[in-house]
């Protein structure tokens, strides 16, 4: 039997082996607290052993390292139990992910691409872009898969004018705001220029890392959809179960909503007139230090940051920004995303939880 084909040899979990891991890392970083005697797979990995967000990431590798396999990075944000863990492990050894996964493809170069020196909206800049460029890469995003799915310039304008015709259909009226709790994803870009195209002001709120927080989170970011007030909340499908708090927390708030609900309604929006001054979307702090603070940031606001950054570094259309950064944030929103927008760079965009769960990936992206 050749090297290539040699049989692995089976290192598949056990239950004692993953509590094993488990306890240990808790100990490492709780010294002076007792790790529980009696853990067992339903064990709360939070709640008795302290394992935040962050603590879960070395778990996984330390998981990833003992049973010679790899896991997707969603495993970080839903485990809850060593039972999780056990599962995602016993998956992961039958159907193996490759150590690597992405191969990025080689970014368009050429000719300099001029940016729309005259566009007076973000909307300008996408119509400039897609009248010219049409089918050019614009946003190369990596899934939590490892996957790479690349958004053209028309099919970003193509999408979002779907959504804005859902948003419409469902009476958005001008200057309404509409929050975006989504993780980086073709969603994402799609409901941002989406709620722009309708009317709309788009309010990015940051998605929470966890399922099991959705209403813990909900409740946290209450003030943001009330002090915004927000009319609808475009988010993840499982979102849904917790509707009924939302109208208790944020009284404005008609309904929320999925990329995927708003496409079906099959209607496009008819074009819609934006101007310089008008309110391209409002930023609001963490209130992690105090309550949330908002920031209107106006189109021309907007065109000005990034005209100014640009000219700054002397980017072209020829360089490649790449990006874990969140897209609530205002650097992995205007920095990355809005500022590769106008200079026709292509973007490559990772999520947060794919960094963290996968550092190498972020090099190899670079």
């Amino acid at each position: 039997m050749t090297a290539n084909t040699a049989k692995r040899p089976d290192r598949r979990a056990s239950t004692e082996q993953v509590l094993e891991i488990v306890r240990a890392l808790a100990t490492e970083l709780h010294p002076q607290t007792a790790v529980p005697t009696s853990v067992t797979l339903d064990s709360r990995l939070e709640r008795d052993f302290g394992l935040d967000s962050l603590s879960r990431v070395e778990l996984i590798a330390r998981l990833e390292h003992a049973f010679d396999t790899s896991l997707p990075a969603h495993v970080m944000a839903s485990a809850e139990t060593p039972r999780d863990l056990l599962r995602a492990l016993a998956l992961a050894q039958a159907i193996p992910v490759p150590a690597a996964v992405y191969a990025p493809s080689t970014p368009p170069s050429g000719d300099i691409i001029a940016p729309p020196a005259q566009a007076q909206t973000l909307l300008d800049v996408l119509d400039a872009h897609a009248q010219t460029n049409p089918a050019r890469a614009h946003i190369h995003v990596l899934t939590e898969s490892l996957q790479e799915e690349i958004i053209a310039y028309e099919a970003l304008r193509a999408g979002a004018m779907r959504v804005a015709g859902g948003l419409q259909a469902r009476e958005l009226a001008r200057g309404e705001t509409v929050a975006l709790m989504l993780p980086t994803s073709r969603e994402y870009f799609l409901a941002f220029f989406g709620v722009l195209m309708a009317g709309g002001v788009p309010v990015p709120i940051y998605p929470p890392l966890r399922a099991a927080q959705l209403e813990e989170h909900l409740k946290r970011h209450a003030r943001i959809l009330d002090n915004a007030q927000s009319v609808f909340l475009i988010t993840v499908p499982e979102a849904h179960r917790v509707a009924q708090l939302f109208r208790t927390l944020a009284p404005r708030l008609r309904a929320s909503l999925t990329v995927e609900e708003l496409i079906a309604a099959n209607t496009i929006a008819p074009p819609f007139a934006a101007h310089a001054q008008d309110i391209a979307f409002l930023q609001y702090t963490s209130g992690s230090t105090g309550h949330p603070k908002g920031v209107i940031l106006t189109h021309a606001n907007l065109l000005a940051n990034i005209r100014a950054m640009g000219a700054t570094v002397a980017v072209t259309s020829n360089d490649v920004f790449v990006s874990w950064m969140p897209l609530y944030h205002d650097m992995g929103l205007i920095g990355a995303w809005l500022a590769s927008l106008y200079y026709a760079m292509p973007l490559v965009a990772m999520s947060p939880l794919v960094f963290l769960a996968h550092p190498r990936e972020w090099l190899r992206a670079i």
